[in-house]
C-alpha cells in the first residue's frame, strides 16, 4: 500500500462524500479507491468511514485523522510547488462558503479575474446563509457578516458592509414615509426580519444623529434566513429593509427601493474570513483570501476597507 496514495483516497472520499466520485476525481477504478482506504484503516487499525448505500460519513477516529491528513497533503503540496517551476501558479481544490448576496453580486462576477490569475484553482463556492461547520463539511474558509463568536475559528476582518434603510414605493404608498426611525418601533411601519444563522433571532440596528442613538427592532409579518430572499420581501412591499449598501445600489438605481434616514448614521456590520486554527493554509488558500480582501477594497464606499 502506497501510504500518500491511501491517505489521498480517504481524503478525497471525506470531500467528496462518495467513493464513486473520490474515483472519479481521483482517475482511478471505485474498487482501488475502496481497497486504499481499508488497507489504511486496516495499518491503523481503526474505522474510518461508515458506509451506508445511500452516504459515507466520518467516524470520531476518522474526523481527528483527516484533520492530520488534509495538514500533511496540503503541507505536501505546498513544498512540492515551491520546488516547481510552478512557484507562483498555487494549484488545487479550494472550499468555500459566502453569503448568497455576497456570491451573487460581487464574488461571481469578479471571479473571471481571479481565474485568469489562477488558472489551476478549482473553486467549490457554497452558496448559502446558514451556519457551516468547517471540519465536518470539509470547508477551507467561510466569508460571513456580522461578529464571528465561535472562538475555535482564525477571522480575518476584511472590510466593514456600510448599511442604509430602504423600502419599496409600494410599501412607502401604503405606510406613508417615516420621518423618525423610532416609528418604525412605535408606528404601523413593519420591517422584513432577518433570522441570523447563529442564533436564528433577528438583531436589532442601531442608529446616531447629532447625540442621538436608539436601537430598532420592529415588528415584521415576516423573517427569513436569507439575504437574496430578504431583498425580494422588501422590493415586494413587505417591510423596511436594512440593507449593506452594494446590495441597495441596483435597487435603488431603478426605482424599486428608496433611501430613508440619510441623515442618520448606522452601525456598520464587520466582514470576516474564517479558517479552523488546524487548517494549513495553503498557497491557493492564501492568494484567495489575499484576492479578497483587494475586491472589497474596490467596491469602497460601500465596502469600507479594514484599517491596515
Amino acid at each position: 500500500m502506497d501510504r500518500f496514495d491511501a491517505m489521498q483516497a480517504f481524503a478525497r472520499v471525506v470531500e467528496t462524500g462518495s467513493f464513486t466520485r473520490a474515483a472519479h476525481t481521483l482517475h482511478m477504478s471505485k474498487t482501488t479507491v475502496s481497497q486504499l482506504v481499508q488497507q489504511l484503516e486496516a495499518r491503523l487499525r481503526v474505522k474510518l468511514l461508515n458506509r451506508t448505500t445511500r452516504k459515507v460519513k466520518m467516524t470520531a477516529d476518522g474526523t481527528v485523522y483527516y484533520e492530520r491528513v488534509q495538514f500533511l497533503l496540503a503541507a505536501l503540496d505546498d513544498a512540492e510547488t515551491a520546488l516547481s517551476s510552478a512557484a507562483t501558479a498555487p494549484r488545487g481544490r479550494l472550499r468555500v462558503d459566502v453569503p448568497s448576496p455576497l456570491a451573487r453580486l460581487l464574488l461571481i462576477p469578479a471571479l473571471p479575474a481571479f481565474h485568469e490569475l489562477y488558472p489551476d484553482i478549482q473553486l467549490d463556492l457554497g452558496v448559502s446563509d446558514r451556519h457551516v461547520s468547517l471540519i465536518d463539511e470539509s470547508v477551507d474558509c467561510v466569508i460571513r457578516g456580522g461578529e464571528i463568536t465561535d472562538t475555535s475559528l482564525v477571522a480575518r476582518h476584511i472590510g466593514d458592509l456600510l448599511l442604509g434603510v430602504y423600502a419599496a414605493p409600494s410599501y412607502l404608498a401604503l405606510y406613508g414615509v417615516p420621518a423618525h426611525p423610532r416609528e418604525l418601533q412605535e408606528g404601523e411601519h413593519r420591517v422584513v426580519g432577518y433570522r441570523w444563522a447563529r442564533t436564528g433571532k433577528a438583531l436589532p440596528y442601531t442608529l446616531r444623529r447629532m447625540g442621538e442613538q436608539l436601537e430598532v427592532h420592529g415588528r415584521h409579518v415576516l423573517a427569513v434566513d436569507d439575504g437574496n430572499a430578504y431583498l425580494a420581501a422588501g422590493q415586494a412591499g413587505l417591510g423596511v429593509l436594512w440593507l449593506p449598501r452594494y446590495m441597495a445600489l441596483q435597487p435603488v438605481a431603478s426605482g424599486e427601493l428608496v433611501p430613508l434616514f440619510e441623515d442618520w448614521d448606522i452601525a456598520s456590520m464587520p466582514l470576516y474570513m474564517a479558517y479552523a486554527p488546524n487548517r494549513h493554509v495553503s498557497r491557493k488558500l492564501r492568494v484567495f483570501m489575499d484576492w479578497v480582501m483587494e475586491l472589497m477594497i474596490k467596491h469602497g464606499p460601500e465596502i469600507a476597507p479594514p484599517t491596515r
